[in-house]
């Protein structure tokens, strides 16, 4: 049962960690809403713990939005 989900939650994963290596205002926006969008796919599926850390990757997008 992982298979999909848990691409899906990688994915998101990865989406977040890229936005936030990104120094460059240009493509933040577009980072941002990718991996925004990567979140919100990946908890159709998500298991209860896969939740909590893609609640914590929502909470780490918003406080970087707020730093820069």
């Amino acid at each position: 049962m992982e298979n999909n989900n848990n691409n899906l939650f990688q994915q998101a994963r990865n989406a977040v960690m890229n936005f936030m290596n990104q120094q460059n205002s240009a493509s933040n926006a577009q980072d941002k809403q990718a991996a925004q969008n990567a979140i919100q796919a990946a908890y159709q599926d998500a298991t209860p713990e896969e939740k909590q850390q893609l609640q914590q990757l929502e909470n780490q997008l918003r406080q970087q939005n707020q730093i820069q």
